[in-house]
């Protein structure tokens, strides 16, 4: 469960800090808003990118996005990638690019998210063109960083290349790195080196990548200093919404970079340094964040970016590994192979024999009143739900989404979402047989997941309050093979953060905190307010995330 993970991580955090281990502190972001955040991200860039191809967009940095967080992708989608990519490889004849080594440390990157070694891709080795030094820093400082990024990632052995003209080590690519640092303690595309400027002004995302390629040999005192350099700079470069600029504007990427490079360093994004005006980095990413459609490139753009979405999701997955305790976005001994994964829509391993995902028929069904210029939050959730004939508009045709929505028709779509065959049952003196809604009352009820009001009624027409909903949902996630069990303390972990948590009723208390900690109901607000009449945009978000968590999607 997120609760315990949340403890887990306090008390380690606790005694990281008395240890003097780590720099900064844990980031004071919910679990369950930077999981909305990542599980939106990671949805919109498969939803973009439906056959991912060798590239720089629309590829490996889909797949690495994808593959880290863990979002529930078919194990097809990574099978077709790799597919493409050894029909690329072969057509090449094992050579990326003749100049641009980064090619091959790119993909190296991808094939090590989804557990597949890239020194065996249709019979060439990837890894092996990284084994020239002078190839591989001709294209400035970029290419040692990400050569070691690459083979740091699956700790490849150093590849032996017997035509370079110069045999590479890592040693050297460390080296080269450090020498290519300018004397504000940044780095930049083509300064520093043997010939090059030292007094150039630096650049936040090659500092920030430079970072992430020198965390694993911090504990050598030159890489040791030279971090801490760049850590005063980039802190000092550090804009008052606590972004950066590149090229003389402020943009998402130059915020990406340093995100995962603090990440990789073991360094949270609210340390300190890094929080201007009370704006952290995650704050200031998320304010180019298009909720449900990615990441705008900057300020001026309206529209989401491919490439600043697939880094965006990149940046949400390495904050969200930092906080759950795990290995960082780039060191991925704890991938595994494509072929052992489960592909979505197949369900968790202790679900109910009986429930079963829904396949889309109603591809790019939609509703006016959440789509346009200014969407609705719960857009995609709703747009979800409705491809798969879940959940419907209302007579007029829009979907009106503030409305509330009876017992009954919550009954209907609960049953509809978990694919269970309706039948009819006579457990409801005020649920007629003939009434369209008897089937999936009577079948909500026989799975448990929905209960009377008393006196042998359900009271069909009557609306739902948000706790009562947390109570069926939780109970339908419980059919789902999910863990909806919290002990006493986890529920008043999370329900303290709320200022009418002691007002809960008891009965619904538990199910609540279930829902919070799953990111099924959202926590940005202040109060639970368990007794509103809950609206109908907010149970298709409820059973959205229910359906994302359980694989049923």
């Amino acid at each position: 469960m997120k609760a315990i993970k949340k403890s887990a991580a306090s008390l380690m955090l606790a005694a990281c800090i008395l240890a003097g281990l780590f720099t900064g502190a844990y980031a004071q972001v919910s679990d369950s808003a930077l999981s909305q955040a990542v599980r939106e991200t990671a949805g919109y860039v498969c939803k973009t990118v439906k056959s991912p191809q060798v590239g720089s967009t629309g590829g490996e940095w889909a797949v690495l996005g994808l593959a880290r967080s863990g979002y529930a992708v078919p194990d097809e989608y990574y099978q077709a990638y790799y597919t493409a990519l050894e029909d690329y490889v072969k057509a090449c004849k094992g050579k990326l690019h003749d100049r641009k080594y980064s090619e091959y440390s790119r993909v190296i990157l991808a094939l090590s998210s989804i557990g597949i070694d890239a020194r065996n891709v249709a019979g060439y080795d990837l890894t092996k063109p990284l084994g020239d030094y002078e190839k591989t820093i001709w294209q400035g400082v970029n290419g040692p960083i990400w050569a070691l990024i690459a083979l740091d990632s699956r700790d490849y052995p150093m590849p032996n290349n017997p035509d370079a003209e110069t045999q590479a080590t890592r040693q050297m690519y460390v080296d080269r790195i450090l020498d290519c640092q300018l004397s504000d303690g940044g780095w930049s595309l083509r300064g520093g080196g043997s010939t090059g400027e030292k007094d150039g002004e630096s650049d936040p995302d090659i500092t920030g990548m430079a970072l992430q390629a020198l965390a694993k040999y911090s504990e050598q005192p030159a890489v040791k200093k030279a971090i801490d350099a760049a850590l005063d700079c980039l802190s000092e470069k550090q804009d008052a919404q606590g972004g950066f600029s590149s090229w003389g504007k402020s943009n998402s990427e130059s915020c990406v970079q340093v995100i995962v490079a603090l990440c990789e360093l073991g360094i949270f994004i609210d340390d300190p340094r890094f929080v201007k005006n009370g704006n952290s980095l995650l704050d200031s990413l998320m304010s180019y964040s298009l909720k449900g459609e990615g990441f705008r490139h900057d300020e001026e753009g309206a529209d989401s970016n491919q490439m600043a979405s697939e880094q965006g999701l990149c940046a949400l997955v390495a904050v969200q590994r930092a906080q759950e305790g795990k290995n960082s976005l780039y060191r991925m001994g704890d991938a595994a192979a494509v072929n052992g994964g489960s592909a979505a829509g197949a369900g968790l391993v202790n679900k109910h024999a009986d429930v079963k995902p829904c396949p889309v028929t109603q591809a790019g069904k939609t509703f006016s009143d959440i789509s346009g210029k200014r969407p609705h939050a719960d857009r995609a959730a709703i747009e979800a739900l409705a491809a798969r004939g879940i959940i419907g508009g209302m007579d007029d045709g829009l979907f009106h989404p503030d409305e509330s929505m009876s017992r009954a028709q919550f009954a209907a779509i609960v049953v509809r979402a978990l694919g269970l065959t309706p039948r009819a049952s006579e457990g409801f003196s005020d649920v007629p047989a003939g009434e369209w809604y008897a089937v999936y009352v009577g079948t909500a009820s026989k799975y448990g997941i929905i209960t009377g009001v008393g006196n042998d009624k359900f009271n069909p027409s009557g609306t739902i309050t948000k706790q009562e909903a947390a109570v069926m949902v939780a109970r339908a996630a419980k059919l789902c093979g999910m863990d909806t069990a919290l002990d006493a303390a986890e529920v008043r972990d999370v329900l303290a953060q709320f200022s009418d948590y002691i007002q809960m009723p008891e009965w619904a208390r538990g199910e609540l905190a279930f829902c919070y900690s799953e990111g099924i109901l959202d926590d940005s607000g202040t109060a639970i307010d368990g007794s509103a009449v809950v609206k109908r945009c907010e149970i298709a978000h409820m059973l959205f995330v229910l359906l994302e968590n359980a694989r049923l999607l």
